[in-house]
């Protein structure tokens, strides 16, 4: 069966070797989404294996405040892309089982800073540890070139998305 080049129109073959491929953009957004679901599934079990109570929007909200933390409400909320109500809400369930602190920001007290607690930020670490572990062992399982091409790939992708780096030793 053959497929029409997006470029030329011409019929291509179905299946290529892999030195010839020239993905497309709907191949490279279908690849990266089944990647996608696989760092969600292993935030999961790391969370499930870490702490089962907690929901993984908790999770991003405690990752949120471990990378950007102490912050206003506002900040927190413009980093997790939600409005200052949903937030809020995270954080009042976050802070009731003792893993957000919020004090009054001494100079401007109708601020409230966010910030995690000892506990909090032990939770953090643990379920990235884990998850830094299970990622490890998938990538050690790949031919040292094809990691290569690996990193390069993702570099580009989050370079294109305008993502900040991730210092790998504060994800372990």
């Amino acid at each position: 069966m053959a497929r029409q080049s997006e470029n030329d129109g011409q019929p291509r073959p179905a299946s290529r070797p892999a030195d010839e491929l020239h993905e497309t953009v709907e191949e490279v957004a279908a690849t990266v989404m089944t990647a996608s679901r696989l760092f969600v599934a292993l935030s999961a079990r790391a969370l499930a294996e870490t702490e089962p109570a907690l929901t993984l929007p908790q999770l991003r909200t405690l990752v949120g405040l471990h990378g950007e933390g102490p912050v206003n409400l506002a900040a927190l909320a413009a980093g997790l892309d939600v409005n200052a109500s949903t937030a809020m809400r995270m954080v009042d369930k976050l802070a009731a089982r003792g893993l957000v602190d919020r004090q009054l920001n001494p100079d401007n007290r109708r601020e409230v800073i966010l910030d995690l607690t000892p506990p909090g930020r032990r939770l953090v670490e643990q379920v990235m540890a884990h998850r830094h572990r299970e990622i490890r062992t998938i990538v050690a399982s790949l031919p040292a070139d094809r990691r290569a091409e690996l990193v390069r790939g993702l570099r580009a992708l989050t370079d294109a998305s305008g993502e900040r780096a991730v210092d790998s030793l504060t994800e372990r």
